[in-house]
């Protein structure tokens, strides 16, 4: 007869020793160096200045910059160009990089050959593979702040625990295995929009509530482009508008150009837009059936009855000059243009509960349909 299971503390402590890795032969990964190199570090100074710099830095923040082609010629369904790009059929291999982190959806950190370390979120279930993919090549395209998502055939991750979670990072420490290595088959792999991150005591981020203290005398956008951003934030549904969700960042002169001070070229952007499409995201007729317009008279748009009511947004009336710079910008995206990226972002290979959910034609007319929301209206009113 076997013997009694263990109970209680005790046995909970003998199934985590038991999901421990195991000595068995090392798989190193290939040559190259594994060591972290970070970029776009935070200035370190004191805090009052620090506190100086982000004000004045966003008071001069841009939130839209003219997109290097013109809208109806971005080709959606390709990976982002530029230096280190990756193919879509390329298999990534990195070294695993312990860290924690908020937020629910499966992702981790790895450390690539060269030392640059980038986020991978993962899983054939997860929706943000699906919706930040999308997000982030709408936001570029139309002329917005976005991160670089690419879609890659594999991730190899050579110490990764089985599931690595940074909302788990306790158990991630217990579990990590330095032996061996893990493929991640349905992955993008993250690289943040490049730039210093301004922060103050460590913390990052933006509020939607000061967009209002951006200066256009001072370099800042204007109405016109901040009601834009605020619009499309409602036109995706992206509804997690917490601050740290948002990212107030320094453009590198190879960006932006040559300028002087501590912050040049300030931009500000959506960072985290795995939460749209819905708003229970990925929700075809549930994004389809949230109106843009909370008052479609006054042009009023809201987040309430969404999560966290929207966070930092609060209701607000768009100005015409924004309802017409986001609707002309978002006209000129074409139905193939929409279909393509909406298949390259695997929109239709998701376990869904409905079949529906998973018609690249719906998505594309629901798209549209939002469009003619902003664009097939009556004038906003001028206050």
């Amino acid at each position: 007869m076997p013997p009694p299971p263990v109970r209680g503390p005790l046995g909970i402590a003998l199934a985590v020793l038991a999901a421990l890795p195991s000595c068995r032969p090392a798989t190193p990964p290939p040559a190259g160096d594994y060591w972290p190199r970070e970029e776009g570090r935070t200035r370190v100074v004191p805090r009052a200045q620090a506190v100086a710099e982000r004000q004045d830095a966003l008071a001069r923040a841009r939130v839209w910059r003219e997109p290097a082609l013109p809208v109806n010629l971005a080709d959606l369904a390709a990976n982002p160009d530029g230096p280190g790009a990756f193919a879509a059929d390329q298999d990534v291999v990195c070294r695993y990089e312990y860290r924690s982190s908020t937020g629910y959806s499966p992702k981790f950190h790895c450390v690539l050959p060269g030392g640059e370390v980038v986020k991978v979120k993962y899983g054939w279930n997860s929706r943000e593979v699906r919706t930040e993919v999308a997000a982030t090549r709408i936001l570029g395209a139309l002329g917005f702040g976005a991160d670089r998502m690419f879609l890659v055939r594999r991730v190899r991750c050579h110490g990764c625990p089985l599931y690595p979670h940074e909302k788990l990072s306790w158990l991630n420490a217990l579990l990590a295995d330095t032996g061996q290595r893990r493929d991640f088959d349905t992955a993008v792999v993250e690289r943040n929009l490049r730039g210093r991150t301004v922060q103050v005591d460590g913390a990052g981020g933006w509020s939607f509530r000061e967009l209002g203290q951006l200066d256009p005398a001072r370099g800042g956008s204007g109405r016109a482009e901040v009601d834009a951003l605020r619009l499309m934030a409602v036109f995706l549904a992206n509804w997690d508008l917490k601050e740290p969700n948002q990212r107030l960042v320094c453009l590198p002169d190879e960006v932006a150009g040559v300028g002087s001070g501590p912050c040049p070229h300030p931009l500000a952007y959506m960072q985290d837009v795995g939460t749209t499409f819905g708003p229970h995201s990925l929700n075809v007729e549930t994004w389809r059936a949230r109106p843009v317009w909370a008052d479609v008279a006054t042009c009023r748009v809201s987040m309430k009855g969404l999560p966290f009511d929207g966070a930092t947004f609060d209701d607000v009336s768009i100005s015409e000059a924004g309802r017409r710079f986001l609707g002309d910008r978002l006209a000129l995206l074409g139905d193939e243009q929409l279909a393509a990226l909406f298949h390259a972002a695997r929109f239709d290979a998701y376990p869904y509960r409905h079949a529906q959910d998973a018609d690249i034609g719906r998505w594309v007319d629901a798209f549209r349909d939002r469009v003619r929301q902003v664009v097939e209206r009556a004038p906003c009113p001028e206050p």
